[in-house]
């Protein structure tokens, strides 16, 4: 598969410490793969919430002995109302989100 080609290729410009890799939350159980070529490399993911990933399962399938994530979770936090209660609203959705990812974190 290509993806693969990129990383096999990729991984050879830069190292752990300046690189990182964008993967999509959609399909969560594919980031197993990723890791198998890129094991240490920090991965973006975008796509939790709104657009259908699961935080856990990016976390199953992603997460390192370092974290080695950075998910992005954009939509479901900004649309959380198109009302005046926005802000709160917002806020409580990122919480809840970052609640989710300490949990992840502490089973490291």
């Amino acid at each position: 598969m290509l993806y693969k080609q990129v990383l096999e290729t990729s991984k050879g410009w830069g190292s752990e410490d300046n690189m990182m890799y964008v993967v999509g939350a959609t399909k969560a159980e594919m980031l197993k793969e990723v890791r198998s070529i890129v094991p240490n490399h920090f991965l973006l993911v975008p796509g939790v919430g709104a657009q259908g990933g699961s935080l856990q399962e990016v976390a199953k399938y992603g997460m390192n002995k370092q974290c080695g994530l950075l998910v992005n979770a954009s939509r479901s936090i900004i649309y959380a109302s198109n009302g005046e209660d926005f802000a709160s609203k917002a806020k409580q959705e990122a919480e809840k989100l970052q609640k989710e990812m300490a949990v992840l974190l502490n089973a490291i």
